[in-house]
């Protein structure tokens, strides 16, 4: 049986080694990048496999969250115990001592004891979520105090985590100029390790059910780099990142535009100088909020909307804002009624985008718009746009599957 051998090599040329034939063939993510929608997939699918026995706790992998500072890394997972209505307790490592984790030593009359604090869930039928943050700022005496716990859920004889807590962690990079050691090896190697990035399509979401600002979410529409950006803005005071975003939108509703001069000097104080007037020429421009509710309450109100993106941008975030504030089911019908009237008018990109902000990931929602009497002449002039918008998300999720797959094979 004839073989194809490879080609023999030339005097002096180098030998590839295998790393350098797989490089060429597909790049490799060593970095195991995640959205926050792929986060919490990953977590839900987690707790619940914990939860309903799918998995014994011991053989369950402890999840490492990477990621720049501000992403939301621990929000996810607060949010994620307060969906499933379960214990949550956040140990910030680098505020802690060994004796918090460990247990404190107590002399006895046979020798010494251990107090174990108190705050470790002791009942054995309870549910919930570790969470041991900022474990890359904690040094190595924090870290090594955490081993046990974290990656054996015991702390010697006298204490075992109950088996219904899922144990996790999360931790900035080293790159990120913030507060940052090596994890050792033996620690890594137990460890399920995604690194989160930042992701404007699942933020906004997010900011949807989240009440935040709608005129926030409309120039991180017009402008979704100033989502995560640390490029030439000083990373000692405020910069733009999912959280001070989140910030900035509780400040605007309590300031208002009645003081500009104080609403500047909060906005750049949180966000940085840069993105900061950006984002106050936006709010200068951008229509009022008041006026975008009139128009959905009132039939015979005149509909204008508006002609630049950044204000389209801002347009259709008011209307999903309001869309659902609605105290009865009459208030609820009229604004409905509201949507569908104004968003008819919309250019057809922004009138697909709107719908799907509005639905987010409600089915009762989808539901509500669906079933509308407008939804008929609603998906005449927008229909395809819609189609091709809900393609776009399923190709790009589609595509990140394949990139992860793609970089699993060449990693073996």
């Amino acid at each position: 049986m004839t073989q194809n051998l490879p080609a023999p090599l030339c005097a002096g040329q180098p030998r590839k080694s295998a790393a350098d034939q797989v490089s060429k063939v597909t790049k490799i993510d060593n970095h195991n990048l995640v959205t926050t929608r792929e986060l919490a997939k990953l977590l839900r699918l987690q707790v619940t496999s914990l939860w309903e026995k799918k998995c014994p706790a011991a053989l369950l992998p402890p999840l490492m969250v990477w990621g720049a500072p501000g992403l939301g890394k621990s929000s996810i997972i607060r949010d994620l115990a307060r969906e499933h209505g379960v214990g949550f307790i956040d140990i910030r490592l680098a505020q802690r001592e060994p004796v918090d984790i460990r247990g404190l030593p107590v002399p006895d009359k046979d020798g010494v004891k251990w107090l174990v604090s108190s705050e470790w869930p002791r009942k054995p039928d309870s549910r919930g979520i570790i969470l041991f943050d900022e474990l890359t700022a904690a040094d190595r005496s924090l870290q090594v105090a955490a081993y046990e716990l974290i990656l054996d859920r015991r702390l010697g004889d006298l204490y075992t985590v109950p088996d219904g807590w899922y144990i996790c962690a999360a931790g900035n990079r080293t790159e990120d100029r913030a507060v940052a050691t090596t994890m050792s090896s033996a620690l890594a190697n137990r460890f399920l390790h995604v690194e989160l990035q930042g992701d404007v399509e699942c933020w906004i979401q997010w900011a949807i059910g989240h009440d935040v600002h709608p005129t926030v979410i409309g120039f991180l529409r017009a402008r979704p780099e100033l989502l995560f950006a640390q490029k030439n803005e000083n990373l000692e005071r405020g910069w733009p990142s999912p959280r001070s975003w989140e910030r900035a939108s509780s400040m605007l509703k309590l300031v208002g535009k009645d003081d500009p001069r104080m609403l500047r000097s909060i906005v750049y104080g949180l966000i940085g100088n840069h993105a900061g007037v950006e984002f106050m020429a936006f709010l200068d421009v951008s229509d009022s909020l008041e006026d975008v509710l009139q128009a959905m309450l009132s039939p015979k109100s005149k509909i204008s909307i508006p002609k630049k993106a950044d204000r389209t941008y801002a347009f259709c975030s008011a209307m999903v804002y309001h869309l659902w504030r609605g105290q009865d089911e009459r208030r609820e019908k009229t604004l409905l009624d509201g949507f569908f009237r104004l968003s008819q008018k919309l250019p057809s990109s922004f009138a697909a985008m709107s719908m799907i902000d509005a639905m987010g990931d409600s089915d009762a929602k989808a539901e509500k718009l669906f079933s509308h009497p407008q939804y008929r002449d609603w998906a005449a002039l927008h229909g395809a746009a819609l189609k091709q918008r809900l393609r776009d998300g399923q190709t790009a999720a589609a595509k990140a599957d394949t990139d992860s797959s793609a970089d699993a094979d060449a990693g073996r």
